[in-house]
């Protein structure tokens, strides 16, 4: 699915939520935090909802913006994953702790004559210097994109909460930055995570997130533009698409409303794709299953028989099968072996061992005493290691001549890929002797 609104202009992830707000004046409220509501109530009130929810906190809805992608396009799978407990991993708990950083430290610089906020304590657990340096430059983009709009009468408001029940039931999400200045209402949204590259442009998050910023602050201010920004500095991706208001609304009530009108009752039909990827029922569910085994129509062709366009079409479903493949797999080995599940001409075996040091102290002291002291190896630390280690900025100023990246091998991609075609074959060494001669 594409969304059906203009494209503006793009410069160029998600679960959150709550409000402090700042004034070109210097002035700001005190916050104010707010008993839960019903979503009745939410409706009822003429004022702005501005609990705050700590980052852990936060509920995870059935229709969650952050699994739009997914129940915009298959709509009964949102009760499947609304099933169960959400567990956290150490990624999570990671992008928790750099958001409470960002927030305390965007809270701490921009509205410091508000009640000061308190660091939660397992923050340091995760809080490193790399942390340290993205959230600064976070905090810094923000500060400048604020400082820009001073002049237009902009207002800040941090960790906002975004209320878009009007088009989805219970549906809220929250602003990590929020700025208002003439027409234009302007949300910010950090990712930390550096997993996978997050696109802005008709984000389905992010654009539920502006149906949220109209829906709160529509009758407020007369809004005519919406701006939306991911903040993802891991990754080095910062983008900023525009559209308009009434672009958006109109895709609030033709695509959002009926999907989730669909999605809350478990309605509608399964369908495949990329947004499978963190569905719950990904290795078990039938229609990716008969999606991805289309490929076996080809199972009993000789290879020299296939055409082209039949061999393209393949190569351009191989990825796609191999990520359901480990789905299943992984899904499969963790209920045999973590739960007995038996599977008809399957068994668990044990896996390759590597041996392994039971006390390196010990081994090192032996080795030395019998006379061999060269037990140790010392090395340069890798680039990655050594860029988190500078700093970006830094390491280009120290070491960027003296780093050098190779062309990388080359690759079959499908067309819609953004990298650009280079050139293979004859034809391309053609050219390299054509260029050395000149």
């Amino acid at each position: 699915m594409r969304f059906q609104y203009p494209k503006i202009r793009s410069l160029g992830v998600i679960p959150d939520d709550d409000h402090v707000a700042a004034h070109p004046d210097g002035t700001a409220p005190t916050k104010e935090k707010t008993a839960e509501k019903t979503p009745d109530e939410e409706q009822d009130t003429d004022q702005t909802d501005t609990r705050q929810v700590a980052h852990a906190d936060r509920a995870h809805a059935v229709l969650s913006a952050s699994s739009a992608s997914r129940w915009l396009h298959c709509t009964p799978s949102a009760l499947h994953n609304a099933v169960g407990e959400h567990r956290e991993t150490e990624a999570t708990r990671q992008g928790t702790a750099a958001h409470e950083l960002a927030e305390w430290k965007a809270h701490s610089k921009l509205l410091p004559e508000t009640e000061p906020q308190t660091l939660p304590a397992d923050v340091d657990a995760y809080r490193d210097t790399e942390m340290d340096r993205y959230t600064d430059e976070y905090v810094s983009f923000i500060t400048d994109t604020f400082e820009g709009l001073k002049p237009h009468g902009a207002v800040l408001l941090l960790e906002q909460r975004l209320d878009f029940s009007k088009w989805v039931p219970e549906g809220f999400g929250t602003g990590d930055a929020v700025i208002i200045a003439d027409d234009t209402i302007h949300v910010i949204d950090l990712k930390y995570g550096a997993g996978v590259l997050v696109d802005v442009e008709e984000n389905p998050q992010l654009s539920l997130y502006g149906l949220g910023a109209i829906g709160t602050f529509g009758d407020l201010y007369d809004l005519e533009k919406v701006k939306l920004t991911i903040y993802q500095p891991r990754r080095g991706n910062i983008g900023t698409w525009e559209t308009t208001v009434d672009a958006l609304l109109d895709w609030g009530e033709s695509i959002v409303k009926p999907a989730a009108d669909l999605a809350i009752k478990g309605e509608g039909d399964y369908q495949a794709g990329d947004w499978c990827q963190f569905c719950r029922i990904r290795a078990t569910c039938t229609a990716r299953a008969e999606e991805n085994l289309a490929l076996a129509r080809y199972e009993f062709a000789p290879a020299a028989e296939l055409t082209d366009e039949q061999l393209a079409e393949i190569m351009q479903q191989i990825p796609k099968f191999k990520k359901w493949a480990a789905d299943v797999e992984r899904y499969m080995t963790a209920q045999a072996v973590d739960h007995g599940r038996t599977y008809p001409g399957l068994k668990v075996v044990a896996g390759r061992a590597i041996r392994k040091y039971i006390d390196e102290q010990k081994v090192a002291d032996a080795a030395i005493e019998a006379g061999y002291p060269d037990v140790f190896d010392k090395k340069l630390i890798g680039i990655t290691a050594m860029e988190r280690y500078l700093g970006k900025k830094t390491f280009q100023e120290v070491l960027g001549e003296l780093v050098h990246k190779p062309a990388g091998k080359p690759m079959l991609v499908p067309e819609s890929d953004k990298r650009p075609a280079i050139k293979i074959g004859a034809e391309a060494e053609f050219n390299d002797l054509d260029q050395g001669a000149a």
